[in-house]
């Protein structure tokens, strides 16, 4: 690496650790109902949903009803969306005349895009209709974000409520988060966006001449309005087939550090917003810094495996192994050096999936780190709300572990966390790791699935277990030589990312009704701080074990047996 990729990533992460506190504490009162900067605008538009829903500001849930609420919402749109995308043909705003895809497409489109995942088995430009996208795919993108940061607030308050039976209100929850968090920063964004280039039109498709005499169809649509809530929600499904790679998608280096900073900002806000709602911003600080200094490590790593030429390379053609001619297969021109490797980092760590290179086409390391950041659970800074319940079930087995150790009863936060909790904990964070294994074994057997594996050996289980992986972490990202649109990867990932993602949200919200019942208990001498450097060291550590210990077996076999063959080839 070199310096000017340092500065490069040093600008980024300087950047975050500006925003992450600020804009916690804007969330806070957001979600504790005190005014702000948008309160003005924005409360009578509250006042008037609530009105026509027939809800009630100040009736709030057990985690029974919350649950009940949150999935009765989730599978109406998933059925709806699925609808739309059956009928876009007879439906407007369809230029193109596209008509319904395969049914067992629509379905894992459908389950894609509720559940936060956003992974796309089709090429979008020629399969879903402007409507489509609008009414459809960009309407969960934000209901699915506002569900995901619903759960975490419902577990804060479960944390930091004392005696009650009551998380608050899941329809107040959505609708604050959508109108104060995720509308106006999408409606600044998406004007940003088209001052960098980015269409926003409802234009059929240009049907051009290149200087070769070849016709081309250019795609068109409104890209800026759906390219900014895909990445502020952590969805990452592209309006166009490449995605963020796409000059229609990210035209300038400029729009591609602000995409990459909304990948991330909603995901560190909330972590100083748990600090708030503790009434201890050391708490919220001790986990951010945990995770911080891992992503920067995460980062650096990868920005030096893309950096490096292939090895190959350098055997045949002679190559040197420099940041001038290093893993550039896969990579726009225009975003390399720090720009695709950080790019990689942050939309695996969070549940976005976005991409602005060729996952399939980075080195075998580059592929272990995108693999093991979503198998850890994505909680670096994790997905829009996920994130932080995530990162918050492992301080409970961080505590726990420790509580063991000392031969204390293990509590955080004053709540002592019994066995029923500890039970509730641990399957929440292993739920998608078992997902994630179960459906890479399963495919390995199936001829359909193997068949559609572009590459043999490590590289192409590389591609099964990615697969797999991102279903069940509700990544959406892809190693691209796989061919997904076949019916066992449409059946078997819908599965994987409708499970993967409301199992542990139910066991969440069962979790944060059983803490929000109990005593606080003052702390003691014996009392584990969980506000310092130490725990946040040691919840690092927890992490880092845990996904070794479940993952290492099965990524031996794909990116690091490649690593070793890649290699080998010098001798």
């Amino acid at each position: 690496m070199n310096l000017k990729i340092i500065i490069e990533l040093s600008f980024f992460f300087v950047l975050v650790l500006i925003a992450a506190r600020p804009f916690g504490e804007y969330m806070y009162l957001v979600f504790t109902g005190k005014k702000t900067l948008l309160t003005p605008v924005f409360t009578p538009v509250e006042n008037i949903i609530y009105r026509l829903c027939g809800v009630k500001k100040d009736d709030e849930h057990t985690w029974i009803d919350y649950t009940v609420s949150l999935m009765a919402f989730n599978i109406a749109g998933l059925l709806l969306l699925f609808a739309v995308i059956m009928l876009q043909g007879w439906l407007p705003l369809n230029p193109q005349k596209l008509g319904a895809p395969n049914a067992w497409l629509a379905i894992n489109t459908a389950v894609s895009f509720v559940t936060n995942t956003n992974w796309q088995a089709y090429t979008p430009e020629s399969t879903v209709s402007y409507f489509t996208q609008m009414a459809g795919l960009a309407v969960q993108n934000f209901l699915s974000a506002a569900t995901g940061i619903t759960v975490a607030i419902a577990l804060t308050r479960g944390f930091t409520r004392k005696e009650t039976k009551h998380l608050g209100s899941f329809w107040v929850d959505l609708t604050r988060t959508t109108l104060y968090i995720l509308l106006p920063i999408a409606i600044f964004g998406a004007i940003f966006l088209v001052s960098q280039g980015v269409p926003q039109n409802f234009s059929p498709y240009t049907n051009a001449k290149t200087v070769e005499g070849a016709q081309q169809v250019i795609a068109q649509g409104p890209v800026a309005s759906q390219e900014v809530i895909k990445e502020l929600g952590t969805n990452g499904g592209g309006f166009l087939n490449a995605n963020s790679s796409h000059p229609y998608e990210n035209p300038t280096p400029l729009s591609n550090i602000f995409e990459m900073f909304i990948i991330v900002l909603i995901s560190a806000g909330l972590i100083f917003t748990f600090g708030k709602f503790a009434g201890d911003l050391k708490q919220g600080r001790a986990l951010f810094y945990g995770v911080f200094v891992t992503l920067i490590l995460l980062v650096l790593c990868a920005a030096w495996s893309e950096t490096t030429a292939n090895p190959l390379l350098v055997k045949n053609a002679g190559a040197k192994v420099s940041f001038e001619n290093g893993n550039t297969e896969g990579k726009e021109t225009r975003f390399f050096g720090a720009a695709s490797p950080l790019f990689s980092v942050l939309t695996t760590v969070t549940s976005c999936g976005a991409v602005n290179n060729m996952h399939d086409s980075n080195m075998p390391l580059t592929g272990l780190i995108e693999l093991f950041d979503m198998q850890l659970g994505e909680l670096i800074f994790g997905g829009v709300g996920t994130g932080l319940y995530t990162l918050l079930l492992f301080a409970v087995i961080t505590v726990f572990i420790a509580g063991l150790m000392v031969g204390r009863t293990p509590e955080y936060l004053g709540k002592k966390i019994g066995p029923t909790e500890i039970q509730l904990t641990i399957a929440a964070a292993i739920f998608s790791s078992i997902l994630m294994l179960l459906n890479s074994a399963i495919a390995v057997y199936v001829a359909d699935a193997v068949k559609s594996v572009a590459n043999p050996g490590p590289h192409g289980f590389s591609e099964i277990l990615y697969a797999a992986t991102s279903a069940a972490a509700n990544n959406g990202s892809a190693f691209a030589g796989l061919n997904a649109n076949i019916d066992f990867w449409n059946i078997s990932l819908a599965l994987e990312m409708f499970l993967g993602r409301f199992v542990p949200i139910i066991l969440v919200l069962a979790l944060a009704g059983r803490l929000a019942v109990k005593k606080a208990t003052p702390a003691s001498l014996g009392t584990l701080p969980t506000n310092d450097a130490l725990f946040a060291v040691m919840l690092v550590m927890v992490i880092l074990l845990v996904g070794g210990l479940t993952f290492l077996p099965a990524l031996s076999m794909g990116p690091i047996a490649e690593h070793m063959n890649l290699f080998a080839a010098l001798k």
